[in-house]
């Protein structure tokens, strides 16, 4: 049986000899995508697709029932709200059921 330090030596061989073949075959490959980028004339647009992501709408956590206005709390606050006290114009969110929640047989529709 070999002993500790001998194996030590072989994994670092080994890792050596896995790093040499992953330089290698990743140059080949690099080779050949470029070869065929330049054959049919792709854009990197075609070649490395990008979709901005989109931005999650923010719930509104305020509304004025004059105006039927309604405010995320974020940034400046419209006239109606300005200076009064925000308690008596939140919207009180209602609890919603997660139906892919895992169940619990003394609450099967947990409340989130």
């Amino acid at each position: 049986m070999p002993s500790y330090q001998e194996l030590i030596a072989q994994k670092n061989a080994l890792d050596k000899r896995i790093e040499e073949a992953r330089s290698t075959e990743a140059k080949e490959a690099l080779a050949t995508v470029k070869q065929l980028i330049a054959t049919f004339g792709f854009t990197s647009q075609q070649v490395f697709p990008w979709k901005p992501e989109e931005k999650k709408k923010v719930e509104a956590r305020y509304y004025d029932p004059e105006s039927g206005a309604t405010w995320t709390g974020r940034g400046k606050p419209p006239k109606w709200i300005e200076g009064k006290d925000r308690s008596q114009y939140e919207i009180k969110s209602t609890p919603t059921v997660d139906f892919n929640a895992p169940r619990d047989e003394k609450n099967p529709f947990p409340v989130q």
